[in-house]
């Protein structure tokens, strides 16, 4: 689709938006995913009568808790945060869709990127303006998809660290005090979680710094890994150079040192959740997202690419290549039902098969894979089977890719 056809479903939805304060006065946010800090602060920061003037129109009023079984950081978070949430005076609805007609946009804030996906699909459908916290997807092809379906659909989607917004890394881009930006080398954690690619988990934040400061146009990428620290070294259009070093062993600060004509500068203590939320309540206001859709997509195509090129040994990979690979990807997504006798129902969109034996599901998705690049599966658990046994039907699934899990 063109961007000149884009733009007019946009712009109409932000009119909407603003006639929906004028009519109603509080503009009401719904969360998904209770399963990361960032939602009781978030939920804390908007909703305090003695924050920044532009939190006064907004209030966060509803939760689906959400929560992967597969992942420890997400289940072992979601009844906490949930509590808390509920403890704020929230409501919790047990489906996304119940929650959607009651609010005006929605916080994705699920710690599982993997579930994003399949999690905004009904908030799109629904019309719903959307933020997308870190990282946007599990995969690249899922960032492309999510903003096809926007695109397709007019509906307004942003997806940030809150390290962009740090105020040295935005006076570097938008009005540089050493000059002209010749190069920078950005650090931050980079702890891993095997349910991801790896730079996603956490090294989404140093990577965001990075282009923070030097802008959207990366073209390639190579990288060193050992298991306590990666160093990727981008290049940019201009031929400048941008590094990410993500760190798993020692002091891990976020920080950043930019390259100016007229100095070089160490840049980028970190300032909080308030700035982002400052840029997510504006974006809600005016349904224009502050980031443009192809710096984002260049941003996980950077960390996509360093993972092809560490399993090259370093080679260099052109992002081009990545969001090429990503779009050409063969996946096929399947609807795995339990029952309450302990049998699942595999349905892959064609055709439906009760499987007897967990055996019977790795029998299926390899035989899947004999036709497609990847699996992708959604675990509807909602009759209650208990943890033992969805747990060895995850084992018996080890070769897909978990989509959303529904209890």
């Amino acid at each position: 689709m063109k961007k000149t056809l884009v733009a007019i479903p946009t712009l109409l939805f932000a009119t909407l938006v603003a006639v929906s304060f004028g009519a109603e006065g509080t503009f009401k946010l719904g969360v998904i995913g209770a399963t990361t800090s960032h939602v009781p602060a978030f939920v804390k920061t908007i909703n305090n009568p003695d924050g920044a003037e532009i939190f006064k129109k907004f209030e966060v009023t509803s939760v689906y808790p959400g929560g992967v079984i597969d992942n420890p950081d997400s289940w072992d978070r979601v009844e906490g945060y949930t509590k808390e949430c509920a403890d704020a005076g929230l409501k919790v609805y047990s489906t996304i869709e119940e929650m959607l007609p009651e609010v005006d946009g929605i916080l994705l804030e699920s710690v599982d990127g993997r579930m994003h996906l399949e999690q905004v699909k009904p908030v799109i459908a629904a019309k719903k303006p959307v933020f997308i916290d870190k990282p946007m997807g599990g995969s690249l092809r899922d960032v492309l998809d999510i903003f096809e379906m926007a695109e397709e659909a007019g509906v307004p989607v942003f997806s940030a660290s809150s390290l962009r917004y740090v105020k040295a890394y935005q006076e570097m881009r938008n009005d540089s005090p050493i000059g002209q930006i010749l190069g920078a080398d950005a650090t931050s954690p980079c702890s891993i979680n095997p349910k991801h690619p790896s730079l996603y988990w956490y090294g989404v934040h140093g990577v965001e710094s990075l282009f923070t400061v030097m802008g959207p146009d990366c073209v390639s990428v190579s990288r060193t890994n050992t298991p306590g620290a990666d160093v990727v070294v981008g290049v940019w259009k201009d031929k400048r150079i941008g590094t990410f070093r993500g760190i798993r062993k020692g002091s891990a600060p976020y920080s950043c040192k930019v390259y100016g004509e007229k100095e070089v500068r160490n840049v980028g203590d970190y300032e909080g959740y308030e700035p982002l939320l400052v840029e997510i309540c504006k974006f809600f206001e005016t349904g224009v997202s502050p980031v443009d859709k192809q710096e984002t997509i260049n941003i996980f195509a950077f960390m996509t690419a360093a993972d092809m090129s560490r399993k090259e040994k370093g080679k260099s990979v052109a992002l081009a290549d990545a969001i090429q690979a990503a779009k050409d990807e063969k996946r096929i997504t399947v609807t795995i039902t339990a029952t309450p006798d302990q049998k699942f129902v595999w349905d892959d969109g064609e055709s439906k098969e009760t499987l007897d034996e967990l055996e019977d599901l790795r029998e299926a998705v390899e035989e899947a894979l004999e036709d497609c690049d990847v699996v992708r599966f959604i675990l509807d658990n909602r009759a209650g089977l208990p943890f033992d046994t969805i747990q060895k039907a995850l084992d018996e699934l080890e070769d897909a890719r978990l989509a959303n899990y529904l209890y």
